[in-house]
């Protein structure tokens, strides 16, 4: 296999092939087949190798976009031929896509019409769009430097949502972050608001415990002061009373 560049494209619903294209000849279909019955539906882009040639898929909306390509081409110009390729695909069958109901080329159902139905209605894209997949190759071909420059764009593009996803979680992680400053921030001030009451609280404790002691040693001292004064005014009554006594008994008339 010595070709080089865009050698065979195809537009399949599922399993069935709607539209396909090449200007070589080989067993590229078969192994386009094989492959596609392998593709992970957890991605929308996948690339096989095999003999030289890659085999690029682009998955959108249930249909499977294929070229396969000299390797010599790389990978950002095929899936740009694939951009073009649905971009122009969908835009002509877009409306019979979106109506409501199971897609008439769907293949979940077995019954014998519906696949004749099927059969027909591939039959029939394929003379559309084949010769569209004819033309969008060639000009891909003829147009090297502008595939170039789309890949590129795309490739910056595709760059800068990487970098702007990547600055989001940094926003959102540092959002996280915030949130989390704010909650500890609210609990400090929470707790020194907490400390500050039970500083109150004590201080007012302590403050009645201390006026309560200035006021047991107030009326002890105040009780200790009567205690004396009585002492006091109790001796001088006695000694009064004694001085009297005594005055009344070495009392002597005058006999004379």
């Amino acid at each position: 296999m010595s070709h080089k560049g865009l050698i065979y494209s195809f537009v399949a619903k599922g399993s069935i092939v709607l539209a396909e294209h090449t200007s070589f000849s080989g067993n590229f279909s078969t192994i386009a087949v094989q492959c596609l019955q392998k593709l992970p539906s957890s991605t929308t882009k996948s690339t096989y190798s095999c003999d030289g040639h890659t085999f690029n898929f682009l998955l959108d909306n249930g249909f499977v976009f294929l070229v396969v390509a000299d390797e010599s081409v790389g990978r950002s110009v095929p899936f740009v031929f694939l951009e073009r390729v649905k971009a122009d695909f969908m835009q002509r069958y877009a409306p019979s896509i979106k109506k409501e109901g199971p897609h008439p080329v769907a293949d979940e159902d077995e019954d014998d019409a519906l696949f004749e139905d099927r059969f027909s209605i591939a039959y029939n894209l394929d003379r559309e769009f084949g010769p569209k997949l004819k033309e969008h190759m060639q000009y891909c071909m003829e147009h090297p430097e502008e595939m170039s420059k789309l890949s590129k764009l795309k490739a910056q593009i595709t760059e800068v949502k990487g970098v702007m996803m990547d600055n989001i979680e940094k926003v959102l992680d540092r959002g996280e972050k915030i949130e989390l400053l704010v909650d500890k921030s609210e609990n400090l001030q929470f707790q020194a608001d907490s400390f500050q009451r039970q500083g109150r609280q004590l201080r007012r404790k302590m403050w009645l415990q201390s006026l309560q002691m200035k006021l047991m040693i107030g009326g002890g001292i105040f009780v200790l002061i009567v205690i004396l004064w009585l002492i006091a005014c109790g001796a001088s009554i006695f000694c009064r009373s004694l001085s009297t006594c005594c005055t009344k008994c070495y009392y002597f008339p005058d006999l004379n």
